[in-house]
C-alpha cells in the first residue's frame, strides 16, 4: 500500500473497470475532502453486494475543477483528474 495516500475512496465495479482500462481518467466527487493538485488518492473497487474486491487504483491528482455551476457542476462538488 502507498504510504502517502491522502484520499481513500470507494468506487463501484462498473466505474473501476473504466478507470483500470484508462478510458476514465476523472472523478466527480462531493467536495468535502479538500482535494488538491499533488494529492495521492486510492480508488478501491467496492460492490454493495460483496464489499471491497481487493482491486485498488492509486494515482496523483493533476487537476481539480470547482465552482463551475454554469457548466452543470453542482455546488459542493468537484471533478479531479489524473
Amino acid at each position: 500500500m502507498v504510504e502517502h495516500i491522502k484520499h481513500d475512496l470507494k468506487i463501484l465495479p462498473e466505474y473501476y473497470k473504466d478507470v483500470e482500462s484508462t478510458i476514465k481518467r476523472f472523478e466527480i466527487r462531493k467536495d468535502d475532502r479538500d482535494y488538491k493538485v499533488g494529492d495521492i488518492f486510492a480508488l478501491r473497487e467496492w460492490s454493495p453486494e460483496t464489499g471491497y474486491t481487493g482491486k485498488v487504483f492509486v494515482n496523483i491528482i493533476r487537476y481539480v475543477l470547482r465552482d463551475c455551476q454554469e457548466y452543470g457542476l453542482m455546488d459542493g462538488y468537484c471533478i479531479f483528474c489524473w
